[in-house]
This record gives structure tokens, sequence and C-alpha cells, in this order.
């Protein structure tokens, strides 16, 4: 059957359109992707403004429009962290569904963390044992590890790339007393919030890393080996250090010139390559596999288990 998945996010609406069926692999058949950043239209109350509003419902009219062209038999609509949060969240999610007929489900950060790790866990297969995951999305963080299909223990920490940009770098390039700033508040909410639930947890045989910025990063300071099924893209704790500072020099403008940073990620990655280095510090990371597997890919797996049930 043909899927659509359509992903209302901090930084994108993206839809994915895929023919699949239970127990077989899904094949990706179209993509439409409108590039909103949405922490720019966010209120000083945290509502999203009456331009933001519209802008969600222009991105998803059109890739709706896709959906019909595609001829998808049904689509999944979902919403991350930047309408779960904002404070006029609900009327948003109606004026949504009046104009364009979408019906989201906000998921929680916790279903994030657990989707996606989902999706790693197929990817990697049973082979790859304990593994952590770190997805760093616009809004939010992700931090999930387990020996099973879903994680034991799965966080989400307000430290997306989007919204630590909005909130620590006013400036562009951002300063580097700014990125000192960040660095210094996304280990104190990681120790906080995120290292106890983690204690006790065994050794981890595999640390993987998802999500656009994650992969934008690794095509610029990552390196690339042949595997048995394809390739495999690594990244270093020790290369992205080296990066960090030579992004937080150069304007927005001039980063679309490197490997791997896109438009729809450009004002962005330097908080993304902040956080995820803190990150890897904090957990004692040297090196991570990217997965090309994410959020979506988990939303569409969870729905053919429950069509193969």
């Amino acid at each position: 059957m043909r899927l659509g998945v359509l992903d209302v996010g901090s930084n994108t609406v993206h839809l994915i359109v895929v023919d699949a069926h239970p127990g077989a692999r899904p094949v990706p058949q179209a993509s439409h992707k409108s590039v909103l950043r949405l922490m720019r239209y966010l209120e000083p109350d945290g509502s999203i403004s009456g331009e933001g509003v519209e802008a969600i419902v222009a991105a998803i009219a059109s890739a709706m429009e896709v959906a019909r062209r595609e001829g998808i038999e049904e689509l999944l609509p979902m919403a991350t962290s930047a309408l779960r949060e904002a404070r006029n969240g609900e009327e948003v999610l109606a004026r949504i569904q009046a104009a364009t007929g979408v019906a989201l489900r906000v998921l929680s950060g916790e279903d994030e963390g657990r989707l996606t790790f989902l999706a790693i866990r197929r990817w990697y297969g049973w082979s790859s044992g304990n593994i952590l995951l770190f997805d760093i999305g616009g809004g939010s963080l992700e931090i999930a590890a387990g020996s099973d299909e879903y994680p034991e223990v799965a966080v989400s920490l307000p430290l997306g790339a989007g919204r630590t940009t909005v909130q620590f770098f006013p400036a562009d390039p951002p300063t580097p007393s700014q990125m000192l700033e960040l660095r210094a508040h996304s280990r104190q909410v990681m120790r906080a919030d995120a290292l106890p639930l983690f204690a006790g947890q065994p050794a981890f045989d595999h640390v993987v890393g998802s999500s656009k910025t994650i992969r934008s990063l690794a095509r610029l300071a990552g390196s690339t080996r042949a595997g048995a099924t394809g390739d495999i893209v690594t990244l270093r704790r020790s290369e992205l250090k080296d990066w960090i500072p030579r992004l937080g020099q150069l304007p927005a403008e001039a980063r679309q010139a490197l490997p791997g940073i896109t438009p729809d990620r450009t004002f962005q990655i330097v908080a993304g390559a902040i956080v995820l280095h803190s990150v890897m510090k904090l957990y004692d990371v040297d090196e991570l596999e990217v997965s090309p597997w994410a959020l979506r890919e988990g939303i569409l797996l969870r729905y053919l288990d429950g069509l193969g049930a």
C-alpha cells in the first residue's frame, strides 16, 4: 500500500511517500519539504503568531497536494515539539484541521524518542546489542537507550537546534561568549534531567545519531567506510569539536558553501553542533554512527506492525 507520513516539526513540514506492507522495508517514492523555522514565529508569551499559523497551513496544504497526486491510501500526520509546547497549540491544530482537513497527532517527547529508537533498532538489527541514541530536532533533543525494540529509558530535553539558536544566538555569527553560554546551559540541563535516568544502564554496544542536524554535521566532519550492507557514516567527537569554532566564525549565508550544510539548516547548525558535542562528551562517546532512519520511519514501522498484528 502507499503511505504518507506528514511531519510538522520545528524547522520543516516534511511529507514522505512510501510503498510498504507488513514485514517489508518501506520503499520511498516521493518527498516534499517546506522550510518554516517556526521558532521565528514565537510570540513572547510562547504562542505561535498569526503569520506563523498561516505559514504552517500553507505548507501543509502544499504537502497535501503532493499526497493526492501520489495517490496515498493512508496519511500518518504528526507534530512534534513546536506545536506541543506552543501556548496556543490547540487553537493552531483546530485551524489546521479546518483549513486543510488534516488532524495532526501531537507526539510527546517520550513518544519521539521511543519511535525513533524503534526505527534505529530495525535498521541496525538485534546484533547491535544495547543501543544509545541521540536525536537532535529543531525543538528538542531526544536521548534513548535499551536492548529491545523500544528503549528502556527515553528522555526529551528542550535543547533542539532551532530552539537554542533563538535562545542563545541573537547575533549572526554568534559571539564566543554566546557559544560558551549555550555549552554550559546544555550540559547543565543534561546533567540534571538526563544523566540520572541512565544510571545503572549496561555498557552500550552501539551509539547512534539520527536527524538531519546530525547527518549534516557528519557530512561536514565525519567519515564514511564500506560496510557489509552499504556505506557506514561515523562522526568522531574530536572532529566535531574542531569544526565548532570554525562554524561559529562564519555568517549563516557562508555556511551553505560547506559540505552537508543545506539552506534549511544553516542558521541552526552551530547550536546543533554544540549540543551534540556536549551530549557526546557527557555520555563519554568518542564516536557515533549516523542512521539514515529516524522518527518518520518509526511512525511507518509502528503503523505497519499494527496492520500485521
